[in-house]
């Protein structure tokens, strides 16, 4: 469930309030009792530190690829001058 930041226009009062997404949002400020308090734009709750995922993970060109080498002929009686390798 988010946080949302409530400030009343009236009072001036802030409060952080756990609440679903689905749920109406708040009116009455429980500081003044008025009908003034509504949701207020405040700073994301996370941040993103450090190099992360999108600088390593899915980086094309420099990344090692995986080996492609060539199969050496198995040792045979024919010494592999045959067709039948």
């Amino acid at each position: 469930m988010p946080i949302y930041e409530y400030r009343c226009t009236s009072c001036g009062h802030q409060k952080e309030v756990l609440r679903k997404i689905s749920d109406e949002p708040l009116t009455e400020c429980p500081q003044c009792k008025q009908p003034t308090f509504a949701k207020a734009l405040s700073a994301a709750g996370f941040q993103l530190k450090g190099s992360g995922w999108y600088a390593t993970d899915f980086k094309g060109g420099s990344s090692a690829s995986p080996a492609t080498t060539e199969a050496a002929p198995a040792s045979s009686p024919c010494g592999g001058s045959c067709a039948c390798h």
